[in-house]
């Protein structure tokens, strides 16, 4: 009996060490996947323009997030930065002289924004368990490369600052403690998107005509097919009629 209950208390204390393991194990995934993201509601094409928005969650338990400060490329100046209002948040996008001027629109562009810093207002913050999300629209995007990394601050109401800059890992490296939010670029297709829609409307009318044609074809053959059926009927009456009453044909 003494070698059971031996046997059971051992199981009892494996599993409870295994219980433990796991859910460390899912607290340490829990928490190394809330971090600041960057995303766009659809593929950022080379050489285009797209929305970003950053989603910002509170990591701390007792502490609220007051501030969070984007760093754009100096190596890929754009020339156009614009924010969205964000409600509770002040919103600052503070420019820079470029090192090298670039062309947008056949205008020579000599500054660009670099850093783009939202303050909450007094009695605002994200609490514990919560995120928000900041919206920016950026462009030209650069055509020479296929990511933009955007490190970037995040500051607590306690004055920690966490620093979300560290640049993407290897192929089949891990991922860095504090990874900076990466924005991915696709090459721009052959195609206008503009120019398909154009060719999409102008065909559209084509193919309801083409239809419309078919279909006034089939109704008038089988128009003419029900009226020889009706002939046939009418000429078959007649002929009966006319042997009943003894008339002869014409």
């Amino acid at each position: 009996m003494s070698t059971n209950r031996f046997g059971v208390r051992t199981y009892a204390k494996g599993g409870a060490v295994l219980a433990a393991a796991a859910f460390a194990l899912v607290s340490t995934a829990g928490l190394a996947s809330a971090h600041v993201t960057a995303s766009t509601p659809k593929d950022a094409v080379q050489g285009g323009y797209t929305k970003v928005t950053l989603r910002v969650p509170n990591e701390r338990p007792n502490n609220g997030t007051v501030k969070l400060e984007l760093t754009l490329p100096a190596e890929y100046p754009l020339a156009s930065v614009s924010t969205k209002p964000t409600p509770g948040w002040k919103v600052e996008a503070v420019k820079a002289k470029l090192d090298t001027p670039i062309k947008s629109h056949g205008r020579e562009v000599t500054e660009a924004v670099r850093t783009v810093v939202w303050t909450a207002d007094p009695g605002v913050r994200i609490e514990p368990g919560q995120f928000n999300e900041f919206d920016l629209s950026i462009g030209p995007l650069p055509d020479n490369t296929d990511k933009l990394v955007l490190p970037t601050k995040q500051t607590y109401d306690n004055g920690e600052v966490v620093d979300w800059s560290a640049p993407p890992p290897a192929e089949g490296a891990a991922e860095p403690e504090k990874p900076a939010p990466v924005l991915n670029l696709v090459k721009k297709s052959g195609g206008d998107a503009h120019g398909s829609a154009v060719t999409a409307s102008a065909q559209e009318p084509q193919a309801a005509a083409q239809s419309s044609d078919k279909t006034a074809r089939w109704l008038g053959g089988a128009g003419l097919a029900v009226g020889a059926l009706g002939l046939g009927i009418g000429i078959g009456a007649v002929l009966r009629s006319r042997r009943a009453t003894g008339t002869p044909s014409a």
